[in-house]
């Protein structure tokens, strides 16, 4: 296998820049331009190319098989992050032998093909690098430090022995067996079903997380939607003014919530119109409170029969405060006037709906833990048919396996015979 290069920092003018080498070959190509610090020790070192000219001093650290990020002896060279300076070094490093420019995402793909990630942990590194959001930062690092995997690793656990004991019992004596097999496969398979069904409930709005949360402003026209979204978001997202009808589409502006990533939306005024256009924007505004996670509905008065059936989630807010009498509860968009507690109470709302816990976030993750889900009530199905059908209860095992392995990307028949022999000591 190559080894790789390329540069790990942003390119661009920067103080220090770091170029990576990985593979097999990494040190001896590394002391083609300067002598190596002791492993895990940084340098300061001169940087020499091939024809003995300085190309820079930098630090160099030295990382041995199994100690880096992708499982293989790694060099890194911090260099001065001149754009000259750094295609230098990786112009020098694409001239050595067996040594090529990496491919997008090559590193991490090594890292998994290395066991130092699995496949949830990469995908949450590639969140962990989009993070807009706290919230999105710190979910990302709950699956990358392992925390999801390690949930994954006991439904394992669980499920092979479940598979061992089912195996057993077709493959081998009675008597070599315990009693009452099925009750502790039907135990081990309502645990791990029960901790898929609890995290899969949480899933949906975890998820939103990562993709962002909804909120759309309802109501009738003329009664400052618009007003009150240029105000949440700071600039004139959308076109104001007193002709009612002059929003006819839905308009969004992404905003950072007290570490939420959340879209507001901006709809069309809800009322009954002969006008073929804005009958459009008011159809995609139904679709879109539908749709939406929180809805704020402004009306003009308390008590006002609204356009859509309240959930216990939405928000109703009085308009126009700036011109109502002191001490009332409403907003306005206009003077600014009740927005910052408007926003404080969706973002709590959104608060209360966000688990901190371990979650799948990835529609991949939700999809094969639901399929996992499926399989396994199948085979506490046939664990309670009389008499018990230990084939077709196994086989619906070894789908649920299946899927875990599509979620995690790991298990194989040889776990369940090393579960088999080390457990009940038939090979000996």
């Amino acid at each position: 296998m190559d080894t790789i290069f390329a540069q790990a920092t942003a390119t661009g003018r920067a103080g220090v820049s770091v170029i990576r080498l990985s593979g097999r070959q990494a040190f001896d190509i590394a002391k083609n331009f300067c002598k190596l610090p002791a492993v895990g020790r940084t340098g300061l070192r001169a940087l020499l190319g091939c024809d003995g000219a300085l190309i820079d001093h930098g630090l160099v650290l030295c990382f041995e098989q199994g100690a880096s990020f992708t499982g293989e002896r790694v060099v890194e060279f911090q260099v001065h992050g001149g754009l000259a300076t750094v295609a230098k070094l990786l112009a020098e490093l694409s001239m050595q032998d067996g040594c090529r420019l990496a491919e997008p995402g090559e590193f991490t793909r090594r890292a998994l093909e290395n066991g130092q990630l699995d496949l949830n942990q990469v995908e949450a590194l590639s969140d962990l690098i989009d993070a807009e959001t706290e919230a999105q930062r710190q979910q990302a690092i709950r699956v990358l430090d392992g925390s999801f995997g390690d949930a994954g690793a006991q439904w394992r656990g669980k499920l092979l022995r479940a598979a061992a004991l089912l195996e057993a019992s077709i493959d081998f004596s009675d008597e070599e067996i315990p009693d009452d097999l099925s009750v502790e496969v039907v135990s081990l398979v309502e645990e791990t079903c029960g901790s898929i069904a609890a995290i899969l409930e949480r899933s949906t709005m975890a998820s939103k997380i990562r993709t962002g949360f909804t909120v759309a402003i309802i109501g009738a026209p003329n009664v400052g939607k618009s007003t009150l979204l240029n105000a949440i978001v700071g600039r004139q997202a959308a076109i104001t003014s007193n002709v009612a009808g002059t929003t006819r589409d839905v308009i969004e502006c992404r905003v950072d919530l007290q570490g939420l990533a959340v879209s507001f939306f901006d709809t069309a005024g809800l009322r009954d119109s002969e006008d073929e256009i804005e009958n459009l924007g008011i159809s995609k505004a139904y679709e879109m409170a539908s749709a939406a996670d929180i809805r704020v509905f402004l009306v003009e008065e308390e008590g006002v029969v609204l356009p859509i059936a309240r959930r216990d989630e939405d928000i109703v807010c009085l308009n126009k405060a700036d011109e109502r009498q002191p001490g009332v509860a409403a907003v306005s968009g206009k003077s600014g006037e009740g927005v910052s507690e408007l926003l404080r109470q969706i973002s709590e709302r959104l608060m209360v709906k966000t688990p901190q816990d371990v979650v799948a976030i990835r529609e991949r993750q939700i999809t094969g833990l639901r399929a996992a889900e499926t399989f396994l009530e199948r085979v506490l199905e046939l664990l309670g048919a009389d008499p018990l059908p230990f084939e077709l209860a196994s086989q619906e095992l070894y789908f649920a396996l299946s899927e875990l392995d599509f979620v995690f990307g790991r298990i194989d028949i040889e776990s369940v015979l090393d579960e088999i022999f080390s457990s009940f000591c038939l090979g000996k």
